[in-house]
């Protein structure tokens, strides 16, 4: 019962993987613990912050078809990566772009994976763009804006703005600039709706979150600046329930978890065909 709570907990507390790993680590063996001792299977899903809405949704649409739970364990991608590799408990990794796929496939713990959507970086600004910014981010070195970006150390956000300002070759201006670095998406949209800075680099998609499209305003940036980012959902190798992990991927990827991820504003998988 201890350890279904303690599962149960990292969902409904939103667990954010920026806190000590070695914690994190007890609670995800105490997952696996559980999992063996249920009735059913029960999955780890090693989710970026940006795809937990929908994919909170078709978790939860998954177990109505299946006799299985799954736990979300959400944060910065490469904290999540990190925390995976550590425990080595879990089945699934969705980061928020492929490079983390290129980057440690040589490790051998990312097996088979999905194409389920596309992430694309945007400019996030208050209700009405009050400070009238452009879809430049060259905007972000405006000494009238307080402005923010995320960690490239922590989190897919923070790695594909260094990438867009790195082209641009502005990345260390907008570091020195920037008020602050965001560990995720959500801090970084949690500083916009705080007053605590006038724009930011982040995920368009999070614009369009229920709790957020009254409040701020999405400005986009030339697409082939900011090209869209493959989102893969990427089995784990050392998961103890491969088959149910499979079908929940082409699950994800199908109709139904498309149309899911349609209505959470990201593009689907078939966006680039």
């Amino acid at each position: 019962m201890v350890y279904n709570f303690l599962c149960r907990l990292a969902v409904c507390c939103r667990l954010q993987l920026l806190v000590a790993r070695t914690g994190l680590a007890l609670l995800l063996v105490a997952c696996a613990t559980a999992s063996a001792q249920g009735s059913r299977p029960e999955l780890l899903l090693y989710c970026g912050i940006t795809m937990v809405r929908p994919m909170s949704e078709i978790v939860q649409a998954f177990e109505k078809r299946e006799n299985v739970r799954i736990t979300l364990a959400q944060g910065g991608s490469e904290d999540l990566y990190q925390s995976a590799k550590k425990a080595s408990v879990g089945d699934l990794y969705l980061p928020g772009e492929p490079t983390y796929r290129d980057k440690y496939l040589h490790e051998g713990l990312l097996g088979e994976f999905a194409l389920v959507g596309y992430n694309q970086l945007a400019i996030l600004v208050p209700k009405g763009n009050p400070k009238n910014v452009k879809g430049d981010p060259r905007e972000l070195l405006r000494k009238d804006l307080v402005v923010s970006i995320g960690n490239a150390s922590s989190g897919s956000v923070g790695k594909e703005s260094k990438d867009i300002l790195d082209e641009l070759r502005i990345y260390q201006k907008v570091v020195a600039a920037a008020a602050f670095l965001a560990p995720d998406s959500r801090g970084l949209n949690n500083a916009l709706k705080k007053g605590e800075a006038d724009a930011v680099l982040n995920w368009r998609a999070t614009g369009y979150f229920a709790d957020n499209v009254g409040v701020l305003d999405v400005i986009d940036l030339d697409p082939k600046l900011a090209k869209p980012q493959a989102l893969l959902l990427n089995l784990l190798t050392f998961s103890r329930h491969k088959e149910i992990a499979r079908r929940f991927i082409a699950f994800t990827a199908g109709d139904e978890g498309q149309a899911i991820f349609r209505k959470h504003g990201f593009l689907d998988n078939r966006a680039r065909r």
